[in-house]
């Protein structure tokens, strides 16, 4: 085990230091052939893993695991960005979406825009090394279930010219909140857990990414708009549809170190300096530990950002043809599950064509200030405390207001006086039990809580809150199934201009648009502006990589 050392200012810890988990792992694992796992994912508790341990004793070794890093999805975005409508179709029916049931009920607010309309947008991007389908055939694996080795909280500013990718090491010790269980129930709070853990609550094969993304809520105290989960199979497609992408090595990896169990050095499987790979190469990359650095989780991490650059670099800088465009789209949104905002083709393309305008040096990658805690990670305060506030602010990691204001545009003249409506009447109770789930069909923040009380205060039960699929929506509607269409009419005289539309969904739902979002717009309470956080360590900023750095700086650590 390490031995626990002091980390300066920004969380650095000042010398890599020897043993620890990789050492253990080592000697913990049996001679098997080919490849075996070799570090040591799974649930920080026993009660998390289930019977998994005992499934791996009784099972063969295979092929160990590659890990599929999630910012191949930046690469799949800005394809999507360059494809024509005739495919939307094709990639509709290959996107998958959780449930968003098992979004968390108590989460950060939504981000407010400013006078010209922009507004942040925060992406949780997980990899996941998932052995369900052709997964396993890409690298194998002895275990059940599925993890997630990589996650990057993404902030786009409010100027969408500046974006952020920040690493949440799978080792942090965090508060894992309640998540939502494949049998429909809940798990309790769990804290001092292992921060990948959160991706294994209920121990399926497909994983939890709401519930990691529950997880990362709690723990920045930032809304997250999109979550999107990619496995090692639209990774590995991703890289050849490229043609390859060009990292580099500061010394040669042999056999031996991608597979520990080998017993010997071996070839030379990744030499040395600069070279292009694609599919199972790059896997190997981007899931390096041993033979390079101190073998930890954080220098892969560092490897893991340059990767992620040099593939923005070469799909920014040299483009696809449609004859590429339409496998590489098609194999990477098949490995996807997103959150039900970004449940089509379009709604992705329309995410990356707001990116389009980044230049490369304005997108930076940094790991969230961290310090060893023995075999785990800690995460320092307050260097990583002021990094959250920083993203709230919408302030680039040097300080600087990316906000989208435009401070030296005119002024607005301004309206003369009018007089004040008398305030309408309190809704009339509903004399009927009735149950409603609200929704929000537009980009307004804060109208389906606006909404609920309204319906609480005419006694009607509110089932839950949240974001329509659509936001979008021109005029409010009130969806009932059947036998609700008197309860419906009764939902619908609360929210004058509101249709009855019938669906074949049980229940009633109220699905807000423009036109409420109108009528409410000047009762909305303004934002209080957040305040200018504390500057972040220096060590922290001159860690940071930016996506047109040198593909052989900052790739290790120790």
């Amino acid at each position: 085990m390490r031995t626990e050392q002091t980390a300066d200012a920004g969380g650095r810890v000042p010398a890599p230091r020897p043993g620890g988990r990789a050492e253990a792992r080592r000697a913990a694992q049996g001679k098997g052939g080919g490849r075996g796992r070799s570090d040591g994912d799974g649930p920080a508790d026993a009660s998390a893993a289930g019977g998994r341990a005992a499934a791996r004793n009784s099972r063969k070794p295979k092929r160990n695991v590659r890990k599929i890093v999630a910012w191949s999805v930046a690469g799949v975005l800005v394809v999507l960005a360059g494809t024509g409508g005739a495919i939307y179709y094709k990639l509709n029916g290959n996107i998958k979406s959780f449930d968003p049931e098992a979004v968390s009920t108590d989460r950060p607010p939504e981000a407010t825009a400013d006078a010209n309309g922009n507004k942040p947008v925060n992406v949780l991007l997980i990899g996941s090394d998932s052995r369900s389908g052709k997964n396993s055939d890409l690298g194998g694996g002895d275990e059940g279930g599925a993890r997630s080795d990589t996650t990057i909280l993404l902030h786009v500013y409010a100027d969408h010219k500046h974006a952020v990718g920040i690493s949440i090491p799978r080792d942090a010790l965090v508060t894992i909140p309640r998540c939502k269980l494949p049998n429909g129930s809940w798990s309790k709070e769990a804290t001092n857990q292992m921060f990948n853990s959160a991706f294994s609550v209920g121990n399926s094969e497909s994983g939890n990414p709401a519930c990691t993304q529950n997880t990362v809520e709690k723990l920045t105290g930032i809304r997250v708009d999109h979550t999107i989960e990619v496995n090692f199979e639209g990774f590995a497609a991703m890289t050849e549809a490229v043609d390859g992408v060009d990292v580099c090595l500061p010394n040669d990896i042999y056999e031996g170190h991608l597979n520990p169990n080998l017993g010997k050095k071996g070839k030379i499987v990744l030499p040395k300096g600069k070279q292009k790979l694609s599919g199972q190469k790059a896997l190997d990359y981007v899931r390096l530990r041993h033979g390079i650095g101190d073998e930890s989780d954080v220098g892969r991490m560092k490897r893991q950002q340059a990767f992620l650059a040099s593939l923005m670099a070469k799909v920014k800088g040299e483009g696809l043809s449609p004859t590429t465009l339409l496998p590489l789209a098609d194999a990477a949104t098949k490995s996807m599950t997103v959150d039900p905002g970004l449940d089509s083709a379009k709604k992705l393309m329309d995410f990356a064509l707001s990116m389009k305008s980044i230049d490369l040096h304005d997108v930076k990658f940094l790991t969230a200030p961290w310090r060893y805690n023995g075999p785990r990670i800690d995460l320092v305060h307050p260097a990583v405390d002021n990094l959250w506030k920083t993203l709230l602010a919408d302030r680039t990691i040097d300080g600087q207001d990316a906000t989208g204001k435009q401070d030296d545009a005119p002024q607005a003249p301004t309206a003369a006086p009018e007089t004040t409506p008398a305030a309408p009447p309190p809704p009339a109770a509903v004399d009927t039990p009735v149950k409603v789930a609200v929704f929000n069909g537009t980009t307004a923040t804060g109208l389906a809580a606006k909404a609920a009380e309204t319906l609480k205060a005419a006694k009607v039960t509110v089932t839950g809150v949240s974001t329509a699929k659509n936001t979008n929506k021109a005029a409010t509607t009130v969806e009932y199934g059947s036998g609700q269409k008197a309860n419906a009419e009764k939902v619908a005289a609360l929210f004058p201009g509101a249709t009855l539309v019938p669906t074949s969904a049980a229940g009633i739902s109220l699905v807000l648009g423009k036109d409420f979002a109108a009528a409410n717009a000047a009762a909305a309470p303004a934002a209080a502006a957040p305040s200018v956080p504390a500057p972040l360590p220096t060590e922290v900023v001159n860690e940071a990589r930016s996506a047109d750095d040198d593909i052989c700086s900052n790739v290790s650590y120790g």
